[in-house]
């Protein structure tokens, strides 16, 4: 009987597998891979096994070392043809079926070489990792005292059994009696954590894919009692990625392990302790137990080649079988990567030798553009194509952005960066990177060709042509609630009627409903029902203010309508950092703008103080002057936006809302009606209308936003008659609110004649630059309030259409430096 028998053995009646349906005891398990170790034959023989995540596969892995035979882990369902012509295994295992290819042994075998596997979890190529029982063993029981495995611990195999990380999970836990969970399920199927749960799992492994796959899940959110740790390997993931999840780890209770390694050395030579994981996601860690690094650097430099050294070092490639009699040809492992090894004895990875292509006389490294889009948000990989660079990012992203950031981070100009949108990145097996496959994506994909919708949207939105991605939306794009007035306007004269979602419908799809008849009708137009409603709130707030007619409530109006928008523009399903950093942006559209008006007229009028200048008039005061209250709508948005995006920074309460997002909506909304009934009991009476606490209006319009059916609709309506009621002590006003919000709340579009159409989305678009500047304006027109007006509105747009042109003129700029920039490059 075998020392690894004999090792199962020991273990008794523990549990060693769980599956779906049936438990597998150790004592079990030992009979089963003695049974497999004879079905190999009795001479030591060369066999390929296909392996899945079985108990059948698991057996006849054991059995094959048990067996002393050299085993030979490929994936299932995989072309291994090349891998068979070069190699010719004695035996090949597949679903547990053993077939023996001839009656002896047809290679020779050196006595200490036990494991073949392909680097890196490749598949079809020769190139194969020669490996010992010592490397195997001094491993997984390495790996097993830095994670303190004991047989309590049970983990799930979330990787491939032919990839040498997925492979030292399964060593590591059998060297120490745990259990293990075999099942080939993504980590995105709930039967997964079904699974997971009913057998009380204590670790998984991932890959930096698999965390990403978390991300999308909301990982944080699941419970999992019994989860002591889980183990990160297999590449480089992005440090802030590390942070978050050791921040869920700390949260949940659990350990993070951030490891390095290569199948060169067996699985591991590194590990990150979980106390450094916050602190240091940078750093690769320290060695692992019996290993140790050198860093072979120039004389004078301390970033170098990273070397290994240990008892796990492989005994040498194979590239055909004559190398099957050789035995140990290395004695450290060379990894290719640079690294370094700061103060504090952790060690860090700062390139790869061998990810650097030669592009305009440039030496890039592929590693630090991956880097620089991975900062910028963008998960992507790049391949050098010839004198191209390729980049394949996941669908979601806009190309024009992808192929600037490769461009600026590799030195080259956007020309000679090709970037490809898929639905998921190329993976090997391993989940590793598939290099091959971004190359071979370049072929099939090409860029975006420009049309007559993307010269729009690049218009509207300030972008370069280049940027748009036809499979981009105006969501993706960066659109909000200010650029949204001119874009419906004029997409809807483009295409016709505009489908009630378009925001967030492709670039390309919104071609595809261009209905070129329909708009030459003089009743087809259709304008977005908060458009309208800017428009006319705009108009009743000057004209009331000029006391051309006394009709209130428009302000109010536009507070609703900001929430409406809020919850379509600033709430949308893209990373919490982007949301923070578009409802940012908002602010900066509002604020900025205000207080640069508001400092004109500081200098030109006695209407403002210096508290209007930090738009906190309605907070410092003074509360005095006739003209204290004049910006009270400015003020009480912008707080109410920076509020908003303190509270969605946190992470708790962007995946809160994330997950419930009209239940979040109504909480807020709870709030404010409680400020509107004075709840707290501040008894600021009249005053509350136009201060922090007409939030509910914002509140009622940002939930309408998130409302998705009619009972909500229902909801949203009663709330809003309820809390009107007697709010403003006086039914027109009253009335004139309710109908313009219920109108938001029920109908997402209006019909009208199309001139109506394109006035409204000039009048809308210009409502901020004419809320601001009316006061002034209508003041130089006494005794004719008529003028007054029309002049407040025709200077809010001069002032809208030259903040455009200047803009315009700043993007052009910005190109140009930019190819300047690129010049030398290029020569």
């Amino acid at each position: 009987m075998s020392r690894l028998v004999e090792h199962l053995r020991t273990y008794g009646e523990n549990v060693a597998i769980h599956t779906d349906s049936q438990q597998l005891c150790y004592r079990d398990l030992a009979d089963r891979v003695e049974a497999a170790a004879s079905s190999l034959g009795r001479d030591r023989r060369l066999v390929l096994l296909e392996t899945r995540n079985d108990i059948a596969t698991l057996v006849h892995y054991l059995g094959a070392l048990a067996g002393r035979h050299v085993v030979l882990p490929v994936p299932a369902g995989r072309d291994h043809t090349a891998v068979l012509q070069t190699y010719d295994p004695d035996v090949v295992v597949s679903d547990g079926d053993v077939q023996h290819r001839r009656t002896s042994a047809g290679h020779r075998l050196h006595d200490d070489l036990a494991m073949l596997l392909s680097t890196s979890g490749s598949t079809g190529s020769p190139k194969l990792v020669r490996l010992s029982p010592t490397n195997l063993i001094s491993n997984a029981q390495a790996i097993a005292d830095y994670l303190h495995i004991d047989e309590t611990d049970i983990a799930a195999t979330t990787l491939p059994m032919s990839y040498c990380y997925g492979l030292s999970v399964i060593n590591s836990h059998l060297a120490r009696g745990a259990g293990l969970i075999l099942t080939d399920r993504s980590v995105t199927d709930e039967r997964f954590w079904e699974t997971f749960r009913r057998h009380r799992g204590t670790s998984f492994a991932g890959v930096p894919y698999t965390f990403e796959l978390l991300e999308r899940i909301s990982f944080d959110t699941m419970d999992l009692p019994d989860l002591r740790y889980v183990t990160q390997a297999g590449g480089r993931m992005p440090p802030e990625r590390v942070h978050r999840f050791a921040e869920h780890a700390q949260t949940g209770g659990w350990q993070l392990f951030v490891m390095y390694g290569a199948t060169e050395a067996t699985a591991r030579m590194a590990y990150l302790a979980p106390e450094l994981a916050l602190s240091r996601p940078d750093a690769i860690g320290t060695p692992i137990p019996g290993g140790s690094f050198s860093v072979e650097a120039p004389d004078g430099d301390t970033i170098g080649e990273l070397v290994y050294h240990g008892p796990n070092v492989m005994l040498g490639y194979a590239r055909g079988p004559a190398d099957l009699a050789l035995g140990k040809t290395v004695d450290a492992l060379h990894t290719g990567d640079l690294a370094r090894r700061a103060p504090d004895g952790l060690y860090e990875i700062v390139g790869r030798t061998s990810r650097f292509v030669k592009m305009y006389g440039l030496r890039i490294d592929l590693q630090r553009v991956e880097s620089a889009l991975s900062a910028a948000g963008i998960s992507a990989f790049c391949a050098d194509d010839d004198d191209r660079l390729i980049v394949a990012a996941r669908t979601g992203r806009d190309a024009g952005v992808v192929q600037r950031i490769a461009a600026e981070a590799a030195g080259v100009p956007a020309s000679a960066v090709r970037a490809v949108i898929v639905d998921e990145l190329p993976l090997l097996p391993s989940g590793k990177p598939d290099y091959p496959a971004v190359r071979e994506l370049a072929q099939e994909h090409g860029l975006p060709s420009a049309g007559t919708l993307r010269e729009l949207f690049a218009d509207v939105l300030q972008l370069d042509p280049a940027d748009v991605d036809p499979d981009a939306s105006f969501v993706d794009l960066g659109g909000n609630s200010l650029t949204y007035v001119a874009m419906s306007v004029r997409l809807e004269r483009a295409i016709g009627q505009l489908p009630a979602d378009w925001q967030q419908r492709p670039l390309q799809e919104l071609e595809a409903v261009a209905t070129p008849a329909r708009r030459r009708r003089f009743w087809a137009a259709t304008v977005e029902t908060s458009v309208a409603l800017r428009a006319a709130a705009i108009v009743l707030i000057v004209g009331s203010h000029a006391e051309l007619f006394e009709l209130w409530g428009g302000a109010h109006l536009l507070l609703g309508i900001a929430g409406y928008n809020f919850g379509r523009f600033c709430l949308t399903p893209l990373p919490r950092a982007k949301r923070v950093r578009h409802l940012r942006n908002t602010i900066g559209w509002i604020a900025v703008p205000s207080i640069l008006w508001v400092a004109l007229a500081l200098l030109l009028t006695d209407d403002y103080t210096w508290t209007n200048l930090l738009l906190g008039n309605k907070i410092l005061g003074p509360h005095d002057s006739m003209t204290a209250g004049r910006l009270w709508f400015v003020e009480v948005l912008v707080w109410t936006l920076v509020a908003l995006a303190v509270l969605f920074w946190l992470p708790a309460m962007d995946r809160a809302e994330r997950r419930r997002p009209f239940a979040v909506a109504m909480a807020f909304l709870a709030v404010g009606l409680a400020l509107r009934y004075d709840a707290l009991g501040l008894e600021l009476g009249r005053d509350a209308w136009f201060t922090m606490l007409a939030f509910w209006f914002f509140a009622i319009g940002w939930a309408a936003a998130k409302a998705t059916t009619a009972l909500q609709r229902v909801l949203l309506t009663v709330v809003l008659a309820v809390a009107l009621q007697g709010y403003f002590d006086s039914l027109t006003r009253e009335l004139l609110v309710l109908v313009g919000l219920a109108l938001v709340i029920w109908l997402p579009t209006l019909r009208c004649p199309a001139a109506l159409t394109a006035a409204a989305g000039v009048l809308a678009e210009a409502s901020l630059y004419t809320y601001l500047v009316h006061y002034q304006v209508y003041a130089l027109f006494p005794g004719d309030p008529l003028i007054g007006v029309l002049a407040s509105l025709a200077v809010g747009i001069l002032i809208t259409q030259l903040v455009t042109m200047a803009r315009h003129r700043l993007r052009a700029r910005r190109g140009a430096v930019r190819a300047a920039k690129l010049t030398p490059a290029r020569r």
